[in-house]
């Protein structure tokens, strides 16, 4: 073959179209590009502190100082990505004044398009008590924001839902932080039930929190579960680590928890969920703390951020048992001995109200 000849050949393999290999790794590339893209523009922008933010665009703003607000107040990670994405939104001279409440956890677009907008969605403020049980908060979030009870009670078994929040567990009682937040009028059941999700996350994200749960042995399942009950046990917020020590007490003995709202729990669809019988101590259920040694198979309640922190950091003593003392707290005790003139004391007031009140 001549060099004529050759050079024709090797312009011609020049010339061949791309392989299989070449093509699917240039589709790769430009697939994670996109998807790198639409995650940037698209993804949520989650902020630190209490939510929502309030941002307040003057009359005659221009986009760089909305920006550069939105910047100072840590609502956007960086200035950049909300330019570019007012550029392909065609926003520059779009953003109308007002007063809007930025919730955590949106993205550059949805920002954009609520300011292009200029009438923020209503938001309603909701306050969810500490240690709500779960159909509680199902009446609780129909009454303050229309949603459907029952919707939210399936949601929170639904095994794919449950997946999708990265729990692992059946159901999702426990799992949602309770605390006054702002909800937009529109947002669905799912929405709602995620937002508290994530704000529990955040708790357990936090590099000393994941310390002292190796600390301790236990899992956030564990510790959700331990601080539901303390949440269970008082209203007295003071009380909730001393009752968290005599709780870890008696699991690292090996005792029963004894825990009257486990039991409470079991009864909580019964009027008198309040009052406990001593024939109630026998009901055959893990969660009967009285019967089964132990943590409970899961949360009886969504505790709040005080019981889980005591949960996780527990007063160091050598209290092992508890009973209230008739004017809302309790008194601890070291021995049973000690525990049982305690009861005895209680019990002499208990009857004391009674006659008073009948008298």
């Amino acid at each position: 073959m001549n060099n004529k000849l050759k050079n024709i050949v090797n312009i011609e393999k020049d010339r061949m179209p791309l392989n299989r290999n070449d093509i699917l790794l240039i589709s790769a590339f430009f697939g994670l590009l996109f998807g790198w893209l639409l995650y940037f523009f698209f993804g949520p922008n989650y902020f630190a502190g209490q939510a929502p933010k309030v941002l307040t665009v003057k009359k005659g703003a221009t986009l760089e100082t909305v920006i550069d607000s939105l910047y100072k107040d840590r609502i956007i990670p960086n200035k950049f990505g909300m330019r570019v994405s007012a550029f392909i939104y065609g926003a520059e001279s779009n953003i109308k004044a007002g007063k809007y409440l930025i919730p955590s956890g949106m993205s550059y677009m949805n920002l954009l398009d609520l300011l292009i907008k200029g009438v923020p969605s209503e938001q309603k403020l909701v306050t969810i008590p500490e240690g709500i049980w779960q159909k509680d908060l199902a009446s609780l979030l129909h009454q303050q924001l229309g949603l459907d009870s029952a919707k939210i009670m399936k949601l929170s078994k639904d095994k794919k839902f449950l997946r999708s929040l990265g729990i692992r567990y059946k159901k999702l009682e426990g799992y949602l932080l309770p605390d006054t937040y702002y909800f937009f009028l529109n947002m669905s059941e799912e929405d709602v039930l995620r937002k508290l999700k994530t704000e529990m996350d955040k708790i357990f994200a936090r590099s000393d929190i994941k310390k002292q749960m190796r600390k301790l042995g236990m899992t956030k399942h564990d510790i959700l579960t331990l601080a539901s009950i303390i949440d269970g046990e008082s209203n007295v917020i003071s009380e909730f680590k001393r009752i968290s020590g005599v709780y870890h007490n008696r699991l690292h003995r090996g005792m029963k928890l004894q825990a009257d709202p486990t039991i409470q729990y079991l009864l909580r669809n019964k009027k008198r969920h309040n009052k406990i019988y001593y024939k109630d101590l026998e009901i055959d259920s893990p969660y009967n703390t009285y019967k089964y040694r132990g943590l409970p198979p899961g949360p009886i309640n969504n505790p709040g951020k005080e019981a889980i922190m005591a949960a996780l950091f527990p007063e160091k003593n050598n209290y092992y048992y508890f009973v209230a003392d008739g004017s809302g707290g309790h008194v601890f005790a070291k021995s049973l001995s000690q525990h049982l003139r305690n009861v005895r004391k209680y019990r002499r007031w208990r009857r004391r109200q009674n006659y008073y009140k009948y008298y």
